[in-house]
This record gives structure tokens, C-alpha cells and sequence, in this order.
């Protein structure tokens, strides 16, 4: 796809291809969608439902500011159909936490902005059907996360089209969600550890589409939510590089450029965090680096996966159609063409701090490279462990150019491939950290404690130093076993002609794709570098890790290396 992203045409005619892609795999009677056969943990049905779903998130957008009739007989036909509870197509009777009470938000959004196409369209039976059919989201039970903003935004669509509704709930909901609130601008998502994406393309998110259609009726807390989303755009600037790359961390990856969904929801509720300029550079860089990259099949669907398809790095919540979450970045396009954002021309980053310490997501952020952020990280963690839990959350370090790395197996250390972790190895087995039992984040510095299993407590301190970092681990250990420390994941084409480097003290990977090091400054080790399985990391199918192997006896150990990971080759490479 070769568009710049620089106008506003540019984003409608993505858009408008993605979903001529999709439009040959609606069902006979249009309420589901078949973009593939891999499976998730609803059924297929819901499967169906979540692509068909999901489109709305851009096509609303679509049909608001340009004009356009892109899979509108589509979306009707299969609204009649699923919505209706005698139509072979139904969308169901649905149950506790059912997955479709997350599709019904894009609906939602379509009752607010477009209920010329999404409601009025319908027969007076018909709206009935919707109308309760969307009800069921609340007399169900919900996770207690950013899922009840889905409640919130299906009351106030049904609302905004005189539908029925409940206002009371719609109290109830947000108040629950206040809850969450932690300061600065920083949420929860639900009352766990865990403070990803989800804090920006969910709460943040939908809190923006609230602040633009409720503002007048709810004006204090829409006024509230608007400061929190200013406060929380001056640390969340910093998961964003330069080339547009934002920080590969936490569950959900596979919904890719919804990464950037947070500075799209400011600019439709008109809320000026940084100059227009400065968001639309976001946004519109940020979409330049995701379509520079292989992220969609053969026939122009969006696949399940990262920097590539890659059905290893998936929950079990990501069916085929579930990229196209991305699709509310698009909200942009409702906005008219005289909105400042589309008059605004585009800015490079403000002047950021090279090194940012963040309270609430528990990070020290550094910019080593104008085009590259790390982020140094412990204690972090989702309280229902989706897959790959520890590798999302747990790792002391995340970049936006090396990615990091999910495991085929936790049998051998190529298997596991534990780029920035430490991993111990007994019984044929080997454990990383996954969750920490004490946390401190100061200014240059990060404390951890943590037990990868029992008979092993470990304490860290993670620094950042130079164009790298320091780590600093203090074990003790109830058996003898094996540990590895591990760098920066470095993408291969061919392993056997990348130059390396290793020795007892020091592990050097480099090519004209850069330089991945490690070397120990306290403690006696081994270096090496192994071949990973291919497909672990996120962005890269191919890859070696550089690593320091220690063999300990029971007891007290301390050990201390210091980690590289640039996009340049050093001097002498």
C-alpha cells in the first residue's frame, strides 16, 4: 500500500482499499464476516461477528467525513440480520463477559455519529430488535475493566437516538470507572497492575468520545476527563519515537496502529494536548511505519500478529478479525476538512527529556537514539495472566526497534528465547521473572524483588547508563542451577555471516542493522550468542540472542552486567 499519510484523502483511500478487501467475505445475509480459520476462545459465530463489527470503527469515521457509501447496504443488511432473534444470522442470546459486548462499542459509535445510516434506515420492529439486543450489556455481568465503557457508550448511542436506555447505568458505569483513576492522568485497567495501551486506546479513548457528545450534559466530568487526557499525553508522548514506532509492550499488540487511537480520539473531541501539529506528526508517522511493514496477507487482510503475521504472539481473544481494533485510529476522518487538525501542518516531537521516569506504569523511558526508545520496566502484571504474560509485562527492558520476544517453549534457552530477562534453568526447565513482590521507580534507577520460582529470590536494580543500561542482580539461591542474562534480540538474515563476538566477559552482535551487547561487569560467566526459534520475536521472524551463562552454587550471588541494544554499529564494526 503505497500512501504518504499526509492529507486527509490519503487516510480515506487506506481505508477505502482495507475495506474493499474485506467486502468479499461478508456472510449471504451480511451480519458476519470470514477473514479466516484460526480460532479464539468465543465461538465462530462471535468470530463473525467481531469482523463485521470491528469495521466500524473506520467505516463511521468513513461515512462521516467524506461522504461515502463504503459497505453501507453491508452494515444495514447485517444489522437487520443480526440483530434480529429469528434471522439465522442472530447475534444471539448472550451470557456473562460475552466477547460481544466489546463489539457492541463500535455499534455504539454509530448511533452517536451516523444514526442516519446505522438506525433510521431500520423498520420501527427492526430498531426494536437493535435496540434490545444492544440492552443485554446491561443485565450482564462484565469484567471489571475498560469493558464497562462499553456499557457507557451503548446507553448514550441508544440515547442519542431515542432509543431505550438506562441513565442510571450510565452513573453507575462511570463511577466504576473513576475508580480506576490513579493520578496524573493514569489509569488502571480495572483494579489490577496492569497500565498498557488499554489506559490509551480504552479508557482514554472512549473518555474522548464521551467529552464530544455528552460535554453539555455532563459538563464536570467531561471537563475532567479532558485535563486527565492532557496530563496523560505528556508521558504518553514518550512511547512514541521519532519515526513514528511506539513502544512494542503489554497484550493486544496484534491491534497494531490502534497504538496511536489516543491521539485520533483528542483531535475528534477537539482537545489541543500538544499543537496540532505535533499530534498529526504522531499520527501520521505512526502510520507510515505500520504500512511499511508486512502486516497484511496475500489478498490485503490485516493479520493476526506484530511487525509481521505471527500467530505465536497471540491470546487466545485474537480471531482474524480482531486487528481491525486498529481501525479507531481512522476516527480522524470524521472530522471536517477545515478542523485544525487537517489544516495544521505536520510537526517533529517536541523537545523531550532523554530519560523520563514514570510512576504509574512503573518505567524509566530513554530515548538512546533519536529514532529509538527503550523502556526499563518491573512490576507490571494483568490480573487474569493472558498468554505470554511475563514476556509482555515482565522483562527489564522493551525497544521500539528491537521488539522483544514470546517463547515456543520454556525447554531450551532458544525455545524461550528470554531477550532481557534473566532466566534460570533446573530440571530442564527454565523460569523468568513474571511478577514482582516489591517495587520501587526513582529518578535514574528501578528496585525490584522477585521470585521465579521457589528457592530462588532475586533483587534488581535496573539503571540506565550511557547509550545502555546496567542491571544489577542480588540472588539467593536454596540449590545449585544455571542462569542466563540476556541482551537485546538482534534480527538476522543469515546468522552464519552476522559478525559476532564472544568471550567470558563481553557478547557483541552487529551488522548494518546494528549492535545488540552484553557484558558482565560483576560475577563469573560465560559468553554466547544462540539462534533463536524463528518467530519469537514481535518485528523480526529471525533472530540471535547474545547471552551471559552463570552456574551458581546454593547460596548468595551477585552479578552485574551492562546492556546495549542500538539501531548504529559501533566505531570499530
Amino acid at each position: 500500500m503505497n500512501i504518504q499519510f499526509r492529507t486527509k484523502r490519503d487516510y480515506q483511500e487506506c481505508i477505502e482499499e482495507l475495506l474493499a478487501n474485506v467486502k468479499p467475505f461478508f456472510s449471504a445475509d451480511k451480519s458476519h464476516v470470514d477473514l479466516g480459520k484460526t480460532a479464539a476462545l468465543y465461538n465462530d459465530g462471535t468470530i463473525g461477528l467481531e469482523a463485521f463489527a470491528r469495521l466500524l470503527w473506520g467505516v463511521v469515521p468513513l461515512w462521516v467525513g467524506g461522504k461515502s457509501e463504503a459497505l453501507c447496504p453491508e452494515i444495514q443488511a447485517g444489522i437487520r440480520h443480526g440483530s434480529n432473534p429469528n434471522s439465522n444470522g442472530y447475534w444471539g442470546k448472550l451470557s456473562e463477559t460475552h466477547q460481544a459486548f466489546v463489539e457492541m462499542a463500535a455499534m455504539a459509535l454509530g448511533l452517536l455519529l451516523t444514526p442516519e445510516q446505522i438506525w433510521e434506515p431500520l423498520s420501527p420492529k427492526e430498531r426494536t430488535d437493535f435496540n434490545q439486543w444492544l440492552l443485554q450489556i446491561n443485565h450482564h455481568v462484565l469484567p471489571e475493566n475498560n469493558w464497562y465503557f462499553f456499557r457507557v457508550l451503548v446507553n448514550i448511542g441508544l440515547k442519542n437516538v431515542g432509543g431505550e436506555y438506562s441513565e442510571e447505568i450510565i452513573k453507575e458505569t462511570l463511577d466504576t470507572i473513576d475508580s480506576y483513576y490513579l493520578g496524573d492522568g493514569w489509569y488502571s485497567d480495572g483494579l489490577t497492575m496492569q497500565r498498557d495501551y488499554y489506559i490509551s486506546f480504552a479508557i482514554h479513548f472512549y473518555s474522548l468520545i464521551y467529552v464530544r457528545f455528552m460535554s453539555e450534559e455532563d459538563c464536570r466530568r467531561c471537563q475532567e476527563m479532558k485535563e486527565r487526557a492532557i496530563i496523560f499525553s505528556r508521558d504518553f508522548i514518550y512511547w512514541f519515537s521519532e519515526a513514528g514506532d511506539a513502544l512494542p509492550y503489554g497484550r493486544s499488540l496484534t491491534y497494531r496502529f490502534a497504538q496511536c487511537a489516543f491521539w485520533s480520539a483528542l483531535a475528534f473531541a477537539e482537545v489541543e494536548a500538544f499543537s496540532w501539529g505535533v499530534i498529526k506528526g504522531i499520527i501520521n508517522r505512526h502510520f507510515r511505519s505500520w504500512f511499511e511493514k508486512p502486516i497484511l496477507s496475500n489478498d490485503g487482510i490485516l493479520t493476526i500478529g506484530y511487525g509481521y503475521p505471527n500467530l505465536n504472539m497471540a491470546e487466545g481473544y485474537n480471531a482474524p478479525g480482531s486487528p481491525y481494533w486498529s481501525f479507531k485510529s481512522f476516527l480522524i476522518l470524521a472530522l471536517p476538512d477545515a478542523q485544525p487538525f487537517w489544516q495544521a501542518e505536520e510537526e517533529a516531537l517536541p523537545v523531550l527529556e532523554a530519560k523520563k521516569a514514570m510512576q504509574h506504569p512503573m518505567m524509566i523511558v530513554t530515548r538512546p537514539e533519536k529514532d529509538h526508545i527503550i523502556a526499563l520496566t518491573s512490576g507490571q502484571y494483568p490480573g487474569f495472566d493472558p498468554v505470554h504474560s511475563a514476556e509482555k509485562y515482565a522483562k527489564f527492558a522493551y525497544s521500539s526497534y528491537f521488539g522483544f520476544q514470546v517463547p515456543r517453549s520454556y525447554y531450551t534457552l532458544k525455545q524461550a528465547a528470554p531477550d532481557n530477562m534473566l532466566a534460570f534453568q533446573r530440571d530442564g526447565l527454565l523460569y523468568v521473572r513474571r511478577t514482582c513482590q516489591e517495587v520501587v521507580v526513582a529518578e535514574n534507577r528501578i528496585l525490584s524483588k522477585w521470585s521465579p520460582m521457589a528457592g530462588v529470590l532475586v533483587e534488581t536494580e535496573l539503571k540506565p547508563y550511557q547509550e545502555g543500561h546496567i542491571r544489577t542482580h542480588r540472588i539467593n539461591l536454596e540449590f545449585d542451577c544455571t542462569a542466563f542474562e540476556c541482551g537485546f534480540a538482534f534480527p538476522v538474515d543469515d546468522y552464519w555471516q552476522t559478525k559476532k563476538c564472544a568471550d567470558a566477559v563481553a557478547v557483541r552482535i552487529e551488522s548494518e542493522k546494528g549492535k545488540s551487547e552484553i557484558t558482565c561487569l560483576k560475577g563469573i560467566g560465560k559468553g554466547d550468542i544462540t539462534l533463536c526459534e524463528a518467530n519469537t520475536n514481535l518485528l523480526y521472524a529471525r533472530t540471535a540472542l547474545p547471552f551471559i551463562e552463570f552456574h551458581f552454587e546454593k547460596g548468595f550471588h551477585e552479578i552485574q552486567v551492562y546492556v546495549v541494544g542500538t539501531k548504529i554499529q559501533s566505531v570499530e564494526g
